[in-house]
């Protein structure tokens, strides 16, 4: 477990002593085995235990498992400073062109080679310098972004009062307190809010897309959980599933117990089941009311937004792949030109060594190594064919769209004063190429608008007039409506 006889890791990394209570005395192992004085306990490994602000609770069989939760940062860039280089190259190597003139430029260092290696060299570090710097840049915008998500303010119980902290600094089981039209920092199980039922409304656009406004619900017991001094002589577990990306399954339990019934001996904890609407997820946004509180649950990597975020890779385009196949040609072109170049070359060495008699000493005997390498020097001779030029000025125009991309007015967003931004420009050419719309629901791509027409209160039939913005009755008196011969406003009295 990392810790000394006595003692449990704890989610900061440090190491607590564990309670002495009844047989059961000793540590507890990652894998949730408590080893140590008297019988070996198991906890659930699919289980995750939470408590609040590190408090334990005092039966044995509650014995605080602090597992080794994960800090709250958002990690959404691909490179580090140590293993941009390396990595970055081994990406590009990916590419059959760069994978090509990587060996040419190999090969003529090893061989008698009529042409200098630098001539492969030097384009081939152009390409992929071109290449880094603009995959650099654009992996420096999303640390950038990420910065910003981890060193938001943030307010969270600490020290028995709401301090202003940074969201990176939320640890799992602290009390958190989230105000209107701000996101949440991670995920969530609501307590309590400013409304006296502890209700909030959350829209969950940046997840499921959806504008409607979601309704979450806390469990009665915690409702009266309003201010940090409600949480002084309370002790609060949750046991709920482990980190999954299904953003519509949460199960768990709320266990509830006073430090107070502890010192009396008359500790009767209340239990009460949490579900999806009480789990508020990292990324939906707070509308109403002014504020909530929330106890961490899922942090950082942990959260389901993170696990539902495809890791990074390298993309390539349609037209990037089509200049793969369209390579191809040409390499086999290659090959056949430096083998028929080498056979033709030893053909006339084999029918002119005799009247050639001054060069013999110059001409090397047959033998499978000087044939390869004189196709090897054919090859380095001809591998102009496959022209490297081409991805120089592809690679340019790539980067040079994105910056255009950004300058548009027709992209630029005049409500939100933001312009286009391209965050890859790895995909320029696929902007405008759609072949296929999938729509989960027709309110995706209309706009439902509603306007009132007719309305009948009290027998009486009246008709919105757009242009005078009034309700004018069409029928008068009472009984039955006639819907299909309305009468003019003017003969009612």
């Amino acid at each position: 477990a990392g810790c000394l006889g006595g003692q449990q890791m704890t989610n900061f990394g440090a190491c607590s002593p564990v309670e002495q209570s009844g047989q059961y005395s000793g540590v507890y192992t990652p894998s949730g085995t408590f080893i140590g004085e008297g019988n070996e306990h198991t906890l659930h490994p699919e289980q995750r235990t939470v408590y609040i602000q590190n408090n334990t609770l005092r039966h044995a069989e509650d014995k605080l498992h602090m597992q080794s939760f994960p800090a709250n940062i958002v990690v959404s860039s691909k490179y580090t400073w140590w293993n941009f280089l390396v990595k970055n190259i081994f990406e590009q190597l990916h590419r059959i062109a760069n994978f090509y003139f990587a060996c040419v430029a190999i090969m003529q260092l090893f061989i008698d080679s009529p042409v200098s290696p630098w001539t492969s060299i030097l384009p081939l570090i152009f390409v992929m310098g071109v290449t880094a710097i603009k995959q650099a840049y654009e992996d420096y915008l999303c640390h950038k972004a990420d910065r910003n998500v981890n060193c938001r303010p943030v307010e969270v119980l600490r020290n028995r009062q709401f301090q202003r902290l940074e969201a990176k600094d939320i640890k799992v089981g602290d009390i958190v307190k989230v105000h209107s039209d701000d996101e949440f920092p991670c995920d969530l199980v609501l307590l309590s809010s400013e409304e006296r039922d502890g209700f909030c409304h959350v829209t969950t656009a940046n997840l499921d897309g959806e504008t409607t406004l979601k309704t979450y619900f806390p469990v009665l017991d915690s409702v009266f959980l309003r201010e940090a001094n409600s949480f002084d002589n309370l002790r609060l577990l949750v046991t709920c599933d482990q980190p999954n990306s299904d953003i519509y399954r949460f199960h768990g339990r709320l266990k509830f117990s006073s430090s107070q019934a502890d010192r009396d001996n008359q500790d009767v904890p209340t239990w009460s089941s949490l579900n999806t609407n009480q789990l508020l997820l990292c990324g939906s946004k707070l509308k109403s009311p002014s504020y909530i509180l929330g106890l961490a649950v899922y942090t950082g990597p942990d959260t389901k937004l993170a696990l539902n975020r495809k890791a990074k890779r390298q993309k390539f385009s349609v037209i990037e792949k089509q200049m793969n196949w369209f390579i191809l040609p040409f390499l086999i072109l290659l090959l056949v030109a430096g083998a028929l170049c080498t056979g033709l070359e030893q053909r006339w060495e084999n029918e002119n060594r005799e009247d050639h008699f001054y060069l013999d000493d110059e001409i090397p005997s047959y033998s499978f190594k000087n044939l390869f390498e004189n196709f090897l020097g054919y090859l380095s001779l001809f591998n102009y064919i496959i022209p490297i030029s081409l991805y120089v000025t592809v690679e340019l125009q790539k980067f040079i769209g994105t910056i255009f991309i950004g300058w548009d007015r027709e992209l630029y967003d005049r409500k939100t004063g933001e312009p286009a931004k391209a965050n890859t420009s790895d995909l320029n050419e696929e902007l405008g190429q759609v072949e296929y719309v999938f729509s989960d629901k027709t309110g995706t791509l209309t706009e439902n608008d509603m306007s009132l027409r007719q309305i009948s209160v009290a027998c009486t039939l009246y008709e919105f007039k757009v242009d005078l913005g009034q309700a004018l009755p069409i029928h008068c008196g009472s009984g039955e409506i006639q819907w299909s011969r309305p009468v003019n406003a003017q003969n009612c009295s």
